[in-house]
């Protein structure tokens, strides 16, 4: 499973890692409060990342299937393929300044 996200999937999927267990109707309430969305908008963001694998939906209870690290994980490799050709002595450089 590619494990990058949209930046609005990434927001959304922060708020149910830090909220986890969560009913669904409580967290449209938490995007609406962080995020200004509308009920509709998270729960189309929520079903894309269900149909994605990211998130399950078991009885009106939200969990994230994948860990913020794993995510973390791949979003810092393809920064790192992108912007620096694979090269990760080249971004310890450029992140530290040299």
């Amino acid at each position: 499973m590619k494990l990058l996200l949209s930046n609005s999937d990434y927001r959304f999927m922060m708020i149910l890692w830090e909220n986890e267990p969560v009913a669904s109707g409580a967290l449209a309430e938490l995007c609406r409060e962080e995020l200004g969305w509308k009920k509709s908008t998270t729960y189309t963001v929520m079903k894309r990342l269900i149909d994605k694998g990211f998130v399950k939906n078991e009885n009106t209870i939200v969990t994230a299937s994948v860990a913020k690290e794993e995510c973390q994980r791949e979003e810092a490799r393809a920064l790192i393929d992108r912007a620096f050709s694979g090269s990760l002595p080249d971004f310890l450089a450029a992140f530290l300044g040299n």
